[in-house]
């Protein structure tokens, strides 16, 4: 049964991959919830996710203070979600990840909401090489500055039916006879379902996760890339050859990518690949992961061969192929 508790809470990018699912998870706990995006009539498909009007969408850009704060007015809790993979136009890192979360912060902190959650990444770095990397440390750096309570959430690779990861290599596997091992494909992940990112999500707006601290979240199983690629090519029942890539060809492999539309790799992700991504010692130690919040994180074998069916040969039927 639902009991709404009349709290508002706003999700800046709540439609996108994590913030549907963060809406659906604070939507059955009663929360109101207003998805600021920046195409309202794009993130209709939520409003079903409550009753009649517990979810809402409203405009909002990250670049446009006041629409900002027009989103934030009233609420009892902010999330930030807003991030990027790669750099198009004007959404930069530095735009997006960096001034953006700032933006956001400080009109968190000027409308005295009850709680600030910026959604970060594990390998956040101010001097890493990687822009990514140093726009998500800078957007920490700036949530902390304006709110020195904010809860940073940093998830490993986030996988779940929408996710940029297994979908787009099963996707490459359909039509390329290879799939690249960047660097050899021996870097760590430590993939995180989006549903457990959620529900971490979640239970920080219920008050369950302290302030002012930085939360890892990665799944129960550390994962090379190669074996991830495996894993994936096992999953779609479709046999590829996986070709080690020398980090110094994938950066000139990006090079050329990255200027194609919708580019399959990037000379900054090529560098984000060259660490391991995975939750530290330190997290784990000091109870600041899932399991430190009550999560007991899922398995990449419980759930990504529910959505990669259909990238076998015979998608939903190969069941009945078999017989």
């Amino acid at each position: 049964m639902r009991s709404p508790n009349g709290k508002l809470v706003t999700i800046f990018g709540g439609s996108g991959f994590i913030g549907r699912h963060v809406a659906r998870a604070l939507a059955k706990r009663g929360y109101r919830v207003r998805a600021a995006v920046r195409r309202p009539d794009l993130a209709l498909f939520l409003a079903p996710m409550g009753v009649v009007g517990q979810v809402t969408a409203v405009q909002a850009n990250l670049r446009y203070p006041d629409s900002v704060a027009r989103a934030i007015a009233g609420a009892d809790v902010v999330i930030n979600l807003v991030g990027v993979l790669a750099e198009s136009g004007k959404q930069t890192f530095e735009a997006v990840q960096a001034t953006g979360a700032e933006t956001v912060a400080k009109a968190a902190a000027a409308a005295g909401v009850s709680a600030f959650i910026q959604m970060s990444a594990i390998g956040a770095d101010a001097e890493s090489e990687s822009a990514y990397a140093r726009s998500k440390a800078q957007g920490e750096a700036a949530a902390l500055a304006a709110r020195p309570d904010a809860i940073i959430v940093r998830p490993s690779i986030v996988f779940g039916p929408e996710d940029s990861f297994f979908n787009r290599f099963a996707a490459m596997a359909r039509f390329s006879p290879a799939l690249p091992l960047i660097g050899g494909g021996e870097t760590k992940l430590q993939p995180v379902f989006v549903g457990d990112v959620a529900e971490m999500i979640a239970r920080a707006v219920d008050g369950a996760a302290p302030g002012g601290r930085v939360y890892e979240l990665g799944g129960p199983d550390i994962r090379s890339f190669r074996e991830l690629m495996e894993f994936t090519l096992t999953t779609i029942e479709r046999r590829r050859l996986l070709v080690p890539v020398p980090w110094a060809l994938a950066m000139m492999q990006a090079q050329v990518l990255e200027l194609l539309p919708g580019a399959l790799l990037t000379t900054d992700q090529v560098r984000l690949l060259q660490q391991d991504n995975i939750v530290s010692a330190a997290a784990v130690s000091e109870t600041r992961t899932l399991e430190g919040l009550g999560v007991r994180p899922s398995a990449i074998e419980a759930v990504v061969p529910s959505y990669l069916w259909r990238f076998r040969k015979a998608g939903q039927f190969e069941d009945i192929k078999a017989r």
